[in-house]
C-alpha cells in the first residue's frame, strides 16, 4: 500500500462575510454551505455536514458512532453543549466480562462486539437541530444533501480512499470484514471511484421523516441488536430506546485574554484546559515556534495534563469529577513547577488509549452563531459490524473502559466511557462576561492528540500570529504513551528541524522524527473559523473588531473551508 502523501500545494485562508463552513470533505462542506444559503443556521449546517460525512467518510464517522457539539448563540453570547456519547448496555457489567474470561490485563480485543456502546450520534444530530437550529428547515431538508450523495454516489477522495483501505486491512487482520454495504465487490473504493450507499440513504430518509425514533426503535434498532447478538453482545432494544443526549454546560479557562471552551467529562476537554493553565507560566513566544525549548516544555506539560485527565475523567453519573479543583490556577502553577528545562520527568502514568478515526467540522453563520462539532466511530469503522441494510458500522468506544474495579473508567452497565473527542470554541474575556465575543470555532481530531492539537493551533495564532490556514499547515508534535515499551514518545512531523529532534534526544526524550506521508494522520485533522483577524499582531482587534470570517482546513485531510 502506498504510504506517501506529499503536501504539494499552498492554500490561503478562506475569507467571507455571511457564513463559513470547514470540514474534512469538500462535498460535505458544499452541503453545509447550501444549508446556510437556504436559510439554515450554524446548527442546521453542522448536522447537514455530519450526515454528509457519514456518507463520504464512513471509515471515520457515522450514525453508529458518538458526537459532541458546542453552540455559541450570536444573539446572547450563551454557550451550550450536547454530550452525544452513548452508554454501555445495562447487562455489560464487570462481573459479566470477568465471567467471559476477560480481565484488566486481558480485556476484550479492540474490535470485539463487547466494545459496542449505544450510538449517540443520531440523537445528537436531532437534538442539535431541535435545541439550536433555525427551525426554518425541517430535519428532512437538513439531511437532503447527504441523502443525495448516498443515492447518486460520490467520487471517493484521496486520503479517505487510503483510510478506507487501511481500515479494512486492520479489520481483516482482526478477523472482521465489513460485508457488502461499505465495499464495492468486496474491495474498498479507490481514489476517484464512485461509491453509492443506498442502505444509508434509506436510513437517513427514515431519520428525516421520523426523527430519533427511526434509529433507536424499529427497523434500524432491531438490525443493530440482531448483529450484536449474533456476535455475542448483550445490547437490547431497551438500551437503544432509553438513550438520551445530555445538554451540558461547557468548561473553560483563560489564557492571555482569551477563553477556551471545551465539553466537560466524560470528554477529555479538561486535558486541554489543564494544558493551557500549565503553559501560561512559560514565555513560549520568546522560546520560538517549534524550537527545542518550546517543544520540551509542551511535552512535559502534555504528560502532566493528560495523566491528570486519565485519573479523573469519567462518566460523571458514576463518579465525581473534581473539574473546578483541577482547573484552579494555583493548582496549575504548582504543577508547572514540576517541569524542568534540563530533565525528563519520570513516573508519569499513561493515558488509557491512543488513536482515533474521527471527523471534526465547524460552522459560523451570518447571525454570529457558531457550531463546533465532532463525530466518531473511534477506531477504523469502529467494530466493523454493519447492521443489516442500514449502511453504517457500529463504534467500539467501549474500549475506553477499564476492567480495574477501582478505576474511574471501570466498566459498568449504562456507563459512558472516557471520551477522546472534543470540539472547542474560543471567546474573548476582556469584554462583558455575560456576553463574550466569539473569536473562533476550532478543533483537531485524533484520539489523545486532540487536546494537544487544540493548544498547538491556538498558540500558532495567539502567540505566533499565524492565520487559521497557517496554524493548521504548521508541523505538529504528538506526545503519546507507548504501552508496549512502557514509555512516552515524542513524535515530530516532517518540517520540524532535525537539530530540534537532536536537542530533544539529548534531553532524554524518545523522539520519532520525521513522521511523513499518510503517517501524518496521527497528528490529527483540524478545522478553524475565526471571527476577525485577532491573531494578526499588527491589528488592534479590541478597538477595531472585524466581522470578516477567516477559515482554514487541514491539509492532512481531503476537505476545505468554504464561505459566501
Amino acid at each position: 500500500m502506498d504510504t506517501e502523501l506529499t503536501f504539494s500545494s499552498r492554500r490561503s485562508p478562506v475569507v467571507s462575510l455571511h457564513g463559513c463552513v470547514a470540514s474534512s470533505q469538500q462535498l460535505a462542506s458544499t452541503v453545509g454551505l447550501d444549508v446556510l444559503k437556504q436559510g439554515g443556521n450554524a446548527a442546521d449546517a453542522a448536522v447537514a455536514i455530519a450526515a454528509a460525512l457519514a456518507v463520504t467518510e464512513p471509515c471515520s464517522t457515522g450514525l453508529g458512532g458518538d458526537a459532541f457539539c458546542l453552540f455559541f448563540n450570536g444573539n446572547t453570547g450563551e454557550i451550550k453543549g450536547i454530550n452525544g456519547s452513548g452508554r454501555t448496555p445495562r447487562g455489560h457489567t464487570l462481573d459479566f466480562l470477568l465471567s467471559r474470561g476477560y480481565s484488566a490485563e486481558a480485556p476484550p480485543p479492540a474490535f470485539d462486539v463487547l466494545n459496542v456502546t449505544v450510538p449517540g450520534a443520531a440523537a445528537c444530530w436531532w437534538d442539535t437541530v431541535q435545541l439550536f437550529g433555525s427551525h426554518k428547515l425541517s430535519l428532512q431538508e437538513v439531511l437532503n444533501g447527504a441523502v443525495e450523495l448516498a443515492e447518486e454516489g460520490f467520487p471517493v477522495a484521496e486520503v479517505t480512499a487510503h483510510l478506507w483501505a487501511h481500515s479494512l486491512a486492520v479489520l481483516r487482520d482482526a478477523g472482521r470484514d465489513l460485508g457488502g454495504d461499505l465495499l464495492i465487490h468486496g474491495h474498498p473504493p479507490k481514489h476517484g471511484q464512485v461509491f453509492k450507499n443506498p442502505f444509508l440513504a434509506r436510513t437517513l430518509k427514515e431519520f428525516g421523516e421520523r426523527g430519533k425514533e427511526a434509529i433507536y426503535q424499529g427497523r434500524v434498532a432491531q438490525a443493530t441488536v440482531d448483529i450484536i447478538a449474533q456476535h455475542g453482545g448483550v445490547m437490547t432494544l431497551d438500551d437503544l430506546k432509553s438513550h438520551q443526549s445530555e445538554l451540558v454546560a461547557p468548561i473553560s479557562t483563560t489564557y492571555k485574554g482569551v477563553r477556551l471552551w471545551e465539553p466537560p467529562p466524560n470528554s477529555q476537554g479538561l486535558a486541554a484546559l489543564l494544558l493551557l493553565n500549565i503553559l501560561e507560566n512559560f514565555p513560549l513566544k520568546d522560546l520560538g515556534h517549534n524550537s527545542s525549548d518550546y517543544i520540551h516544555i509542551l511535552v512535559e506539560a502534555v504528560r502532566l495534563a493528560q495523566t491528570d485527565a486519565s485519573h479523573y475523567v469519567g462518566d460523571p453519573d458514576h463518579a465525581t469529577v473534581p473539574v473546578k479543583a483541577l482547573l484552579n490556577k494555583s493548582c496549575s502553577r504548582q504543577r508547572s513547577k514540576l517541569i524542568r528545562m534540563d530533565r525528563f520527568m519520570e513516573g508519569v502514568e499513561p493515558a488509557p488509549m491512543t488513536g482515533s478515526d474521527t471527523v471534526y467540522f465547524c460552522v459560523v453563520d451570518c447571525q454570529g452563531n457558531a457550531c463546533s462539532f465532532i463525530n466518531s466511530t473511534y477506531h477504523c469503522f469502529g467494530t466493523g459490524l454493519v447492521p443489516k441494510d442500514c449502511g453504517f458500522s457500529l463504534q467500539n468506544r467501549g474500549a475506553g473502559l477499564s476492567l480495574q474495579h477501582n478505576h474511574v473508567n471501570c466498566v459498568a452497565g449504562g456507563k459512558r466511557p472516557f471520551h477522546t473527542i472534543i470540539p472547542a470554541l474560543v471567546t474573548d474575556c476582556a469584554t462583558d462576561p455575560q456576553k463574550p465575543r466569539l473569536l473562533a470555532s476550532l478543533g483537531v481530531m485524533g484520539g489523545m492528540m486532540q487536546p494537544q492539537g487544540h493548544v498547538q493551533v491556538l498558540f500558532n495564532m495567539l502567540e505566533f500570529g499565524m492565520n487559521p490556514q497557517q496554524a493548521l499547515d504548521s508541523p505538529r508534535v504528538f506526545v503519546k504513551y507507548d504501552h508496549k515499551e512502557n514509555q512516552w514518545s515524542v513524535n515530530l512531523e516532517e518540517g520540524i528541524k532535525p537539530e530540534v529532534a537532536d536537542a530533544l534526544r539529548r534531553r532524554g526524550h524518545k523522539v520519532n522524527w520525521p513522521v511523513t506521508g499518510h503517517k501524518r494522520s496521527e497528528f490529527g485533522r483540524g478545522q478553524i473559523i475565526t471571527v476577525g483577524d485577532w491573531w494578526n499582531p499588527s491589528v488592534n482587534h479590541k478597538t477595531h473588531p472585524s466581522k470578516v470570517l477567516w477559515a482554514g482546513s487541514d491539509p492532512r485531510s481531503d476537505g476545505c473551508a468554504m464561505g459566501y
